[in-house]
């Protein structure tokens, strides 16, 4: 054995015990919730029957009541709904807003920092501030529209405004995070390309279509991955401003894993729902990321 083999194999060595307990607490972190999540979900583990914990005699009883279930079925549909809103709006918003922020303005970098308040607070401080602007007795929104003559009912109590309402107040709590990557992604653009468009003629739509967004676009792609991801777990707000109703209009899928774990002690049925939530993100992502490598690759 040379003495460059043995150095390599001993640097080896030293990266591999260097690495092995951050490993280990990731295993112990991540790993082994994950691998009982999916254990449970097998069974109908119930802590009034701690026994059926070891109870696998249906397996698959857990997913085939939420597949044919009417009720799982409906969260999974306002959840698609919830995903889809939020995330169109904080893409438009924060693309929009990037693109003006991006002007060299001393205006425009005065009031940036502003901009990412809503991203930095807590989820239940964002919340909180959101229950006080829907509430009609002491919300200065309310008091706006009614002074201008706009009478406007309790949105977060009203079936069909319930969940555009919630999908507003997430909107502004993380439209900056979409406004924060395409802004890096635009400061980060070669000037030349734009000055040749210029050159060419080029009107403004023309500059963003055929020359910004091409360049955006993997932070874009980025962006919208981690927001779909997140939609998912719009838990504070439901909780804090619906508690998931009226009725169910509000009720999404994870709020829904929540009442049946928590509120009728149903474990092994809302261990089945979140490991179908945790196998959907995959999926997503996965789509997701096929699709802006596709749109890199035939750039």
């Amino acid at each position: 054995m040379s003495a460059r083999t043995g150095w390599a194999n001993a640097q080896r060595r030293a990266f591999t015990l260097g690495l092995a307990p951050a490993l280990i607490v990731l295993a112990v972190v991540t790993l082994a919730p994950a691998i009982y999540l999916v254990v449970t979900s097998l069974t109908p583990l119930t802590p009034v029957n701690p026994a059926s914990l070891l109870n696998f005699s249906d397996p698959l009883g857990n997913y085939r009541q939420a597949l044919f279930g009417s009720s799982f079925l409906h969260s999974v549909r306002l959840q698609l709904e919830l995903s889809v809103i939020t995330v169109g709006l904080q893409t438009a918003v924060g693309v929009g807003l990037a693109l003006l922020l991006n002007l060299e303005s001393r205006f425009m970098e005065a009031v940036r920092t502003g901009f990412l308040v809503p991203m930095v607070l807590p989820p239940i401080v964002v919340a909180i501030i959101w229950k006080v602007l829907y509430t009609p007795g002491i919300s200065p929104l309310y008091g706006a529209l009614g002074a201008l003559g706009i009478p406007v009912g309790s949105l977060i109590t009203n079936p069909v405004a319930a969940l555009p309402a919630i999908a507003l107040a997430d909107t502004w709590e993380w439209f900056p995070f979409t406004m924060l990557m395409v802004l890096a992604a635009l400061q980060m653009m070669p000037t030349e390309q734009l000055e040749a468009a210029r050159i060419d003629g080029a009107g403004a739509m023309q500059m963003f279509w055929y020359v910004r967004l091409p360049f955006i676009r993997p932070a874009l792609t980025v962006a919208v991955l981690f927001r779909l991801i997140d939609s998912i777990k719009a838990f504070p707000l439901i909780y804090v401003l619906t508690n998931g109703g009226p009725g169910q209009a509000t009720e999404v899928t994870n709020y829904y894993a929540f009442i049946q774990t928590f509120n009728f002690a149903y474990w092994g049925y809302g261990s089945a729902i979140a490991t179908m939530m945790v196998a959907g993100v995959f999926v997503l992502s996965f789509a997701v990321n096929r699709l802006g490598g596709a749109q890199a690759a035939d750039e």
